[in-house]
């Protein structure tokens, strides 16, 4: 275990409680509103602030994949733990749909559905990546970016 095993099995509130202090949130505008009790949702809201405006004054694009980046790799680590798998995050990219001028919510999703098919694939393949998207929407209810991240998963 390295230095950080405390937050490999953590509750829902301590991950919340976390995640609002980690410095590049704190200082960001990108406030975990919401982790369900099982690990299978998250919610995520990015406050347009003098702090992550960009130059033509919408939201910052780094500080959109930040508030995107951690989740779903930290969901999996909850849910699956990590005594029998390696879970990391791999790699993520963004598509700017429109301009972020206003607050941004992320709902991060993992059905059992979803949970299961990883289960099997990893039985089979032993090491997988799958792809997960992730939509910002603004406070009128429009997708601004489209997130995605591939997460590294394999069987220790």
């Amino acid at each position: 275990m390295n230095g950080y095993s405390f937050l490999y099995m953590m509750t829902p509130w301590k991950g919340r409680l976390f995640l609002n202090f980690y410095p590049p949130y704190l200082f960001s505008g990108v406030r975990v509103t919401y982790i369900a009790p099982d690990w299978k949702k998250v919610v995520v809201k990015v406050k347009k602030s003098f702090l992550n405006k960009n130059y033509v004054g919408t939201i910052f694009g780094g500080t959109l994949q930040a508030a995107a980046d951690p989740h779903y790799m930290m969901m999996l680590i909850q849910i699956l733990g990590i005594k029998k798998y390696v879970i990391w995050d791999q790699a993520g990219s963004i598509e700017y749909k429109k301009p972020a001028r206003s607050a941004i919510t992320f709902t991060f999703t993992l059905t059992d559905e979803q949970i299961n098919k990883i289960k099997e694939e990893l039985a089979v393949h032993r090491k997988i990546r799958p792809e997960f998207e992730i939509e910002g929407i603004d406070e009128k209810g429009e997708v601004c970016v489209l997130v995605k991240r591939v997460i590294y998963l394999r069987l220790k």
